[in-house]
């Protein structure tokens, strides 16, 4: 079970996103939670939520590349470590937002 911060998930509200046979290793999509973009990554069967914008340009990351747990933003090409939320690479400078993440059975849950 991914847990890769962002969020107190002690006192989080846990909400169902997706099913995990939805989100196969080495993919991504976008997804909106009670009015947030998320977008859902799973790096070599482990998942992860960030804000699914690009904190350099506002764009949605869930367009761009994985490769690993590394995420490049199709725009301009920055990159964020998906565990993190830290860029790693120009143009931006800023972490993107992360969200703990759960699953249950086949249920995906981020902790908003």
């Amino acid at each position: 079970m991914a847990d890769p911060g962002g969020t107190d998930a002690g006192v989080a509200n846990w909400v169902r996103v997706a099913a995990l046979p939805e989100l196969p290793p080495g993919t991504m999509f976008g997804i909106e939670v009670d009015g947030q973009p998320i977008c859902l990554a799973n790096a070599e069967g482990e998942v992860y939520a960030l804000a699914d914008n690009c904190t350099h340009e506002d764009f949605p990351l869930h367009d761009g590349e994985l490769d690993g747990t590394e995420l490049e933003c199709a725009l301009h090409g920055a990159c964020f470590d998906i565990t993190t939320g830290r860029a790693t690479r120009l143009p931006a400078v800023k972490p993107v937002r992360t969200y703990a993440v759960k699953i249950e059975g086949d249920d995906i849950f981020v902790a908003l």
